[in-house]
């Protein structure tokens, strides 16, 4: 059966064109690494080659589609038949569940992949035309950009209740499906947990010069600015910016490359998404001197954001989303998330990685994640303070 992959990408309207070019001019939109590092740079400095590859899992231009992984290629369509999800999580990572999903309910299922920004900007240029049934997210900002236009339906309470408050749409317009949390990964034989200050906002302090790593065009680095943003203000935001960036903080492609940074010991401390430390574990067969430290108290640092789902109002095939949604939540896709990809299980009863810190154990910072939407003003902030 195999999914399919939707190749046609209509042209944005004005608005959304300037917000979409910001996006790709930074290198960034949703992004998501799937291996490999990349270099780190000096203040200033351009990176050697782009290695910062669209959630997607194409490449960062031309609309970023991906092709191959044994699936069968086919146009777009809006005759219904099929269900149709255009997922800004990469086909490497979400594939492989979609597939189940497929073998389980007998739905052929269409998949458009692409940069999370771009498809959302994508389904309000198409409106009452789009033929994508499912938005399948790579962050909660996204979703609330959509659910702001009145593009989304309210989703089953049946779907809703199985998650917390915090990780869905208050409306009940989309659904966080797992989770992923921010944190501060450090060299272990350079430091200690001790040693790490007691907040984010703490990496403006003249000792950590020359000794952190961020990598501030990737996509979740740039939902974590809006949500201090949103928490702290702007103008501490741009305080936060302008400190470290006074620190002489090395730059890097993505994730990746800052936990390599790390572990080589080039830098001791980085900003990154948790998952990222067990991915380069596994890579490398081992052990590496790294660890991931967790915030307390709320503190912006201690962010989690989520991959999520939004059915659209226009939807041709409502109830196979509403399945497709069900099956996400299910103790199979969780447990998939949880021990293939490193990303924290959102539903009560699913364990999650024996090498993860619990969920309920991290203090999240009080935050609508579906407010997480204006990506404009933060790409604005981060060239103004010299970031971007």
């Amino acid at each position: 059966m195999g999914s399919r992959f939707l190749h046609r990408l209509p042209n944005a309207s004005i608005v959304l064109l300037v917000v979409l070019a910001a996006f790709l001019a930074a290198g960034c939109g949703g992004q998501e690494e799937k291996s490999g590092g990349g270099s780190a740079s000096g203040s200033g400095s351009a990176p050697a080659e782009e290695t910062t590859s669209s959630e997607g899992g194409g490449s960062a231009s031309g609309g970023g589609f991906a092709s191959g992984g044994g699936s069968a290629a086919g146009g777009a369509s809006a005759s219904g038949e099929g269900l149709v999800v255009y997922s800004g999580r990469n086909e490497e990572l979400v594939g492989p569940i979609i597939e189940r999903f497929e073998e389980q309910s007998g739905v052929d299922v269409e998949v458009r992949y692409g940069d999370t920004a771009e498809l959302a900007a994508t389904i309000l240029e198409e409106g009452q035309n789009s033929p994508a049934d499912v938005f399948f997210s790579q962050d909660a900002g996204a979703l609330g950009a959509l659910t702001n236009e009145g593009i989304l339906s309210p989703l089953p309470e049946e779907a809703l209740s199985q998650v917390e408050e915090r990780f869905r749409d208050p409306n009940g317009e989309w659904v966080g499906v797992s989770g992923r949390a921010r944190v501060v990964a450090y060299n272990t034989e350079a430091l200690s947990e001790e040693e790490l200050p007691g907040s984010i906002l703490e990496f403006t302090d003249p000792e950590w010069s020359g000794r952190i790593g961020w990598a501030p065009t990737n996509g979740s680095f740039q939902a974590f600015v809006t949500a201090l943003r949103v928490i702290e203000g702007e103008d501490a935001a741009r305080e936060w910016l302008e400190g470290v960036q006074a620190n002489d903080p090395r730059r890097y492609d993505n994730n990746l490359a800052i936990l390599e940074g790390v572990t080589s010991g080039e830098i001791e401390v980085g900003f990154v998404n948790h998952y990222y430390l067990f991915q380069l574990q596994e890579e490398s067969g081992g052990n590496v001197p790294a660890a991931n430290y967790f915030f307390q108290n709320g503190d912006p640092g201690s962010l989690v954001n989520v991959a999520g789902i939004g059915i659209l109002n226009t939807a041709d095939n409502t109830p196979e989303a509403e399945e497709f949604l069900q099956f996400l939540l299910s103790e199979e896709a969780q447990s998939y998330f949880a021990d293939e990809t490193f990303e924290y299980p959102l539903i009560a009863g699913v364990p999650t990685n024996e090498e993860l810190v619990p969920l309920s154990e991290i203090q999240t910072p009080n935050v609508d994640l579906g407010n997480l939407d204006d990506l404009e003003g933060t790409l604005d902030l981060l060239r103004e303070t010299g970031v971007l």
